[in-house]
């Protein structure tokens, strides 16, 4: 085999020329950089664990986006489409997620050049460089990527890249319910009494939630759809309550919002609001979790407050405390990740909740996600590590980016052109100085 160094344009077309780019994940963004890649001639493999596209965004398919249709299409699948007859849906509405699949992303899998790239049913477990494992670094460049798949079938395989994007997202991989990011003591015991995120409460899952005390953990705007939704509930269905537990004193970045440009995210934070004040959902905050006991068909919550120990009794708990990456596929690829937030290192001062909260983050490129490991970037969602605020519209530009960047276009790939909304939800730093974007 002859190994090509990639320190040119030209050498690294030559080498993307005879292997393709593994795409991990094929959601918005991972459709989007196939996409980006055909329009320069780019050959791609998109793998997909799910047995369709976009699975999971199918998950919470029934929740409707803050961001109307005119941010949520990626300009080059934009393209794509409209050449292929596409109509194109009203710039200025509000889709679910499973309108978002159904009007946007299944016609734009199913365009020719997109759909015999797409392999579904296979999880990719791994990532490697052939033949190194993280420590070799003589000639390291060089080397294909080897992705370790597992299908549906339980069959395990390797396949080779030329370059990898990892658009694998997050929401698969939740956070712990606990405040020290541990499972709480006793998780274990009530698993099944714990909900995903973003459950469907008024649909498939109402069963689960009508006539029962839901306890809703977290204080984003995941929490925020569940709470409105179980406030309706509790209207339609008698001995409905819901209590809304958080760990700090405030929701900055849900109560925070009336200045949101994106006037459907603003009206979320205004819509619990009004449920909190008049009662309709129970408000706990400073809860910190540390323990849960199930109590007969139930659970108590336990958790430290006002410097005591205080319990919430529930029927069934919500986790909406936010996702995070999973990076045990990435053990053998040399990452820069910051050690708070778990994002690419150049990224996370733009995205650290601690520093803000602001629901825009500046827009960047492969400037912000290239990694020590040479063709490897991590892109969409799962970028952001364990920080929230993320908008589709900035993964589109991540991808965009890194397409150019493939392509051998550096001074392009660092254009980084992109007005996203502005928002008012920002957080107040120790100094009392207003953290805004």
């Amino acid at each position: 085999m002859t190994l090509i160094d990639l320190t040119s344009p030209a050498a690294r077309n030559l080498h993307l020329g005879t292997l393709p780019v593994a795409i991990i994940g094929a959601g918005p963004i991972g459709l989007a950089a196939a996409a980006q890649l055909h329009e320069r001639g780019i050959d791609f493999i998109v793998y997909e664990a799910g047995e369709s596209i976009a699975t999971s965004m199918a998950a919470w398919g029934h929740t409707r986006l803050f961001s109307p249709w005119k941010h949520l299409v990626d300009p080059a699948a934009r393209r794509l489409l409209l050449a292929a007859g596409w109509t194109e849906p009203d710039e200025s509405s509000l889709p679910t997620g499973s309108e978002l699949i159904a009007h946007y992303l299944e016609p734009l899998a199913a365009l020719d050049a997109i759909a015999s790239r797409i392999r579904t049913g296979k999880t990719v477990t791994a990532v490697s460089r052939e033949g190194m494992d993280r420590t070799r670094t003589a000639g390291r460049g060089s080397r294909a990527f080897i992705l370790r798949l597992a299908g549906a079938d339980g069959e395990i395989t390797d396949v080779r890249a030329a370059a990898v994007i990892d658009a694998s997202g997050t929401y698969l991989n939740p956070n712990s319910l606990g405040s020290n990011g541990l499972d709480p003591l006793g998780f274990g015991g009530v698993a099944d009494l714990v909900s995903h995120a973003l459950p469907d409460v008024l649909g498939a899952e109402r069963h689960r939630f009508a006539g029962k005390h839901t306890a809703v953990v977290g204080a984003g705007l995941s929490a925020a759809n569940t709470l409105i939704n179980l406030a309706q509930l509790a209207r339609d269905e008698p001995g409905t309550t819901v209590t809304w537990i958080i760990r700090n004193t405030a929701a900055v970045r849900v109560l925070g919002s009336a200045d949101d440009e994106l006037q459907a995210r603003a009206s979320i934070g205004a819509s619990v609001s009004r449920l909190a004040q008049s009662g309709a959902i129970s408000q706990v905050d400073g809860f910190e979790i540390v323990g849960l006991e199930r109590d007969g068909d139930g659970v108590d919550i336990v958790g430290n407050r006002r410097g005591g120990l205080e319990r919430v009794r529930a029927d069934v708990i919500v986790n909406a405390t936010g996702f995070r990456p999973n990076l045990d596929m990435l053990r053998e690829i040399r990452l820069s990740l910051d050690e708070i937030v778990e994002a690419p290192a150049a990224l996370a001062p733009l995205i650290d909740p601690n520093l803000h909260s602001c629901g825009t983050v500046s827009p960047h490129g492969v400037a912000e996600l290239t990694q020590p490991e040479r063709d490897f970037f991590i892109v969409g969602m799962k970028s952001y590590g364990r920080a929230p605020t993320f908008l589709l519209a900035t993964g589109y530009e991540q991808v965009r980016s890194i397409a150019d960047e493939l392509a051998g276009n550096r001074d392009a790939a660092r254009q980084v052109q992109l007005i996203l909304p502005a928002t008012g939800a920002c957080s107040t730093g120790g100094g009392g100085a207003s953290n805004c974007c």
